[in-house]
């Protein structure tokens, strides 16, 4: 399992590179170079180095722009920096689950080192790509030991 989170964390990480890429050549060379872009790109490009959206209130856009419409079950825009929005609000979701999947495979190490074997069967509920709950038991046929065991003898002197 944890080379499946390994596998997993490149992928995202690949894909943050790549988006990374493409929204830093999209804030440096805007098509359109109307007086509202450029302010809304200034403004994105402070979130950005600001470290993200960390500091927004709950329910905040920052830095987003007032040209999106609902339609059905999505949002969509024609303004200029809906493109740039979209790939902001994905690389900050990336950051978010490639911290989630190092976590798990942090703990996945661990639970290994403590003796975690492949003699094991196991069920995992997956959240979003991210490994929450793990439930394991050994394979039917193979033999359990115990991995600690503690044996103690007790003498008590009987007072008269």
């Amino acid at each position: 399992m944890r080379e499946s989170v390994e596998t997993e964390i490149n992928q995202y990480r690949l894909l943050l590179e790549d988006y990374s890429q493409w929204l830093g050549s999209l804030l440096r060379n805007p098509e359109s170079k109307n007086q509202g872009f450029m302010k809304k790109n200034a403004e994105l490009q402070r979130v950005l180095k600001a470290g993200g959206r960390k500091g927004s209130k709950k329910g905040e856009k920052v830095g987003t722009s007032s040209e999106w419409v609902q339609f059905k079950d999505v949002m969509v825009s024609g303004d200029d920096l809906g493109e740039a929005e979209i790939l902001f609000e994905a690389t900050e979701e990336l950051k978010n689950k490639i911290d989630r999947l190092e976590k798990a495979k942090n703990s996945l190490i661990d639970l290994e080192r403590y003796g975690l074997g492949k003699e094991l069967l196991f069920v995992t509920y997956m959240h979003d790509g991210v490994p929450e709950k793990i439930f394991f038991k050994p394979k039917k046929g193979i033999e359990t030991t115990e991995k600690f065991e503690f044996t103690a003898d007790f003498s008590v002197a009987k007072q008269t």
